[in-house]
């Protein structure tokens, strides 16, 4: 049967897939529509295992605070390209599928594959087999993180490569986004010493000994010595004892506190393509 520019136009413009996508699927299903999409989204689900087993290594991190900022989220779709990774497109379905997060206040990335994608009649799990039937390549949501607090602040970085998320006990207003941004600069492992694994910080103070071992120091010493140089790494690994990169004088915990008094950093999240 005769397949018009329009019907291919409306399919396109539904679905997002190529013209020539399009045609094939509305002439195999002989002009029906809905089953022209099914069509489309089965090619998706047969590119994807057929790329099943490839790497991911690009893609779009993105982060945001609610309107009411007392709950953020992170989310990073990855891609196989660079190419694809900086399309408008591929960026704005990676925003649509944060904004689902934030309206629902999501902590879970099996229950946000599940949401319907906003504007359309599919899941966003659904919606991402479609992406990659269109596009050719595998697709993953990669890094899901959510925080609630009293104020939540985000930091996206130019390029969407990097992104970060930091909640507080109190409201620190602008300052806030001065932490997510230290949180994405000097990337801690942790927020204090509490939340850093036992087995790693003995592991930290086990290097410290045996270096000053090699050093030429007595154990009795070594042991001292390596209990510094401890108290030294939670320094620059701990976002709320790092020194605050816009004013060296004062830790990112005492910033905090001058920004809003008994003010405080409570978790972050952090997110990053090498």
């Amino acid at each position: 049967m005769s397949i018009t520019a329009a019907e291919v136009n409306k399919l396109r413009k539904h679905t997002g897939a190529g013209m020539m996508d399009c045609k094939k699927a509305l002439t195999e299903a002989e002009g029906n529509f809905d089953k022209a999409i099914e069509i489309l989204r089965l090619k998706g689900q047969k590119v994807a295992a057929k790329r099943g087993d490839r790497e991911t290594g690009e893609g779009a991190i993105l982060a945001s605070a609610n309107a009411s900022g007392t709950f953020g989220a992170l989310i990073a779709l990855n891609c196989e390209t660079d190419f694809v990774a900086k399309n408008d497109d591929f960026v704005a379905v990676a925003q649509s599928i944060l904004n689902v997060a934030l309206d629902g206040n999501l902590t879970s990335k099996d229950e946000l594959l599940t949401k319907t994608f906003p504007g359309e009649s599919i899941t966003i799990g659904e919606k991402i087999t479609e992406q990659i039937g269109k596009i050719g390549e595998k697709i993953e949501i990669g890094t899901f993180d959510s925080l609630s607090g009293t104020q939540v602040s985000a930091y996206i970085h130019p390029g969407n490569r990097l992104a970060t998320l930091v909640a507080f006990d109190g409201s620190v207003g602008d300052g806030g986004r001065d932490v997510a941004m230290q949180a994405a600069a000097m990337a801690p492992i942790a927020l204090d010493a509490s939340t850093i694994p036992a087995d790693i910080i003995e592991k930290e103070r086990g290097i410290g000994k045996e270096l000053a071992i090699q050093e030429g120091k007595p154990e009795e010493m070594a042991e001292k010595i390596a209990e510094g140089r401890l108290k030294k790494w939670f320094k620059e690994v701990t976002l709320v004892n790092q020194p605050f990169i816009k004013d060296g004088k004062m830790s990112v915990a005492q910033y905090i506190d001058s920004m809003s008094s008994g003010a405080k950093a409570t978790g972050f999240c952090r997110s990053a393509l090498d």
